[in-house]
């Protein structure tokens, strides 16, 4: 099974990139935003409330076939303060999704609505744009695994896999998620796809025992100048995996309203 890193993670906007250029590294933007969790009130952007995570993430170039390198990995560093917890939530193994899809997997193990991703692919000798959908399930251990589906121009099954996890605070980041892809081939001897942008939202909440549980809760305070973001993209120098390439976005979430 092909597997194909779209990364995710959790929270806000902006970012730091390096010029597009034919010799340069891609551009990276992306912005992540706390919202309410279907049917459960009293969540979204409020100090230490559950919260679902919106990201918006887009990536620049034209240094690979006049479109980004393939992404092939990735970092996000969510805030000191942001609570993680896991136990509890229906889970969905790597195995059976490397097997058989989103079809093997409980529907309680999703982690939130179906997204959508632009990527790069080759068809008929020529880089055109493949749209496509990603769903999200809440991994065993902690963190996310990440299920593409592209359907036009070419058939493309993709998962991403990673993990998502608490770390020694530093620099204002407490919370890593990581992700891992390799290469995913489009047509034979051709070149890889790449990812232009992604869309989608994360997290959830279950009630258990008289009491909810939510797999992420905002910080009960806030730094004056907002929740520090950082994202990590790491791509394949021309296509070659044993030449990666990092690109750093960083970012501020502001602080909840009063």
């Amino acid at each position: 099974m092909r597997r194909m890193c779209l990364v995710i993670a959790v929270l806000s906007l902006a970012s730091l990139g390096l010029p597009a250029l034919a010799s340069a590294a891609p551009t990276v933007s992306f912005t992540l935003r706390a919202v309410p969790i279907p049917g459960f009130p009293h969540t979204g952007n409020i100090l230490g409330a559950g919260t679902d995570a919106r990201l918006e993430l887009r990536i620049a170039g034209s240094e690979y076939f006049d479109s980004p390198p393939p992404l092939i990995g990735a970092r996000f560093y969510a805030p000191t303060g942001v609570v993680l917890h896991t136990a509890g939530f229906v889970t969905c193994p790597e195995e059976a999704l490397t097997a058989r899809g989103p079809e093997a997997c409980p529907r309680a193990s999703r982690a939130g609505p179906v997204g959508s991703l632009l990527g790069s692919v080759t068809f008929a000798g020529e880089r055109i744009d493949e749209i496509g959908e990603l769903v999200s399930f809440f991994r065993p251990g902690g963190g996310f695994d990440y299920y593409a589906i592209g359907h036009t121009p070419v058939e493309v099954e993709a998962l991403a896999t990673g993990r998502l996890m608490r770390i020694a605070p530093s620099g204002g980041y407490g919370i890593e998620e990581e992700e891992f892809i390799p290469l995913i081939a489009t047509v034979p001897e051709g070149p890889d796809a790449s990812v232009r942008s992604i869309s989608g939202t994360f997290g959830g909440a279950l009630r258990t025992h008289g009491l909810t549980v939510y797999y992420l809760r905002l910080p009960k305070t806030c730094p004056a100048a907002g929740f520090p973001l950082k994202f990590e993209a790491i791509f394949a120098e021309a296509g070659d995996p044993s030449k990666p390439e990092s690109v750093t976005a960083f970012d501020k979430a502001p602080c909840p309203p009063r």
